[in-house]
């Protein structure tokens, strides 16, 4: 039986629109929702002023959590997923894809390293529609596993023994004579 893996991708991601429009109305709806309640409960004072800055303090911070969001582009090689963005070191681990949500054409996307810092992407057809079949393909397609190392596995960087030093101990050689 034959494998059949997805072509190599590099698709831009950036700020997306479909998640600023997607924040931008939650916030609407919880302004909307303060002010049902303050016009219903006629409340003044304390309570305005308390409603006013939260509404108030949640709206920049999605504003600035969007404005924050990655850009770069993502790398699909053929078996491993990378992340190339401004000022992020590009291609040198091999990384694991998930698709949290799928719209058909909007996907939000879970990136994670082996250390497992998690990396979220919303990635959108409209940033290069030519090539967004294929990142769809490439999302779906299978996976290799991570390559695990062994603790076994590990060769030491030179033959010099090591010794912990602290500027209260006289260091000394820790390894038996062989």
């Amino acid at each position: 039986m034959t494998t059949h893996h997805a072509p190599s991708v590099v698709y831009p991601l950036g700020h997306s629109r479909f998640h600023g429009c997607l924040l931008l109305g939650l916030w609407l709806t919880g302004l909307l929702s303060a002010a049902l309640w303050l016009y219903g409960s006629r409340v003044t004072g304390a309570h305005l002023l308390l409603a006013t800055a939260a509404t108030t303090l949640t709206g920049l911070a999605a504003l600035l959590g969007w404005k924050r969001s990655p850009v770069g582009q993502l790398v699909w090689d053929g078996q491993f997923w990378r992340w190339e963005g401004l000022g992020y070191q590009a291609g040198l681990i091999e990384q694991k894809l998930s698709v949290v949500v799928d719209f058909q054409r909007f996907l939000l996307l879970r990136l994670e390293d082996p250390a497992h810092a998690q990396l979220w992407l919303w990635a959108e057809s409209h940033a290069m529609p030519e090539r967004w079949l294929d990142l769809r393909r490439a999302v779906y397609s299978p996976q290799k596993p991570a390559k695990q190392i062994s603790q076994d596995s590990l060769q030491p960087l030179n033959s010099m023994p090591g010794a912990a030093v602290s500027s209260h101990a006289v260091p000394t050689n820790i390894w038996p004579k062989p």
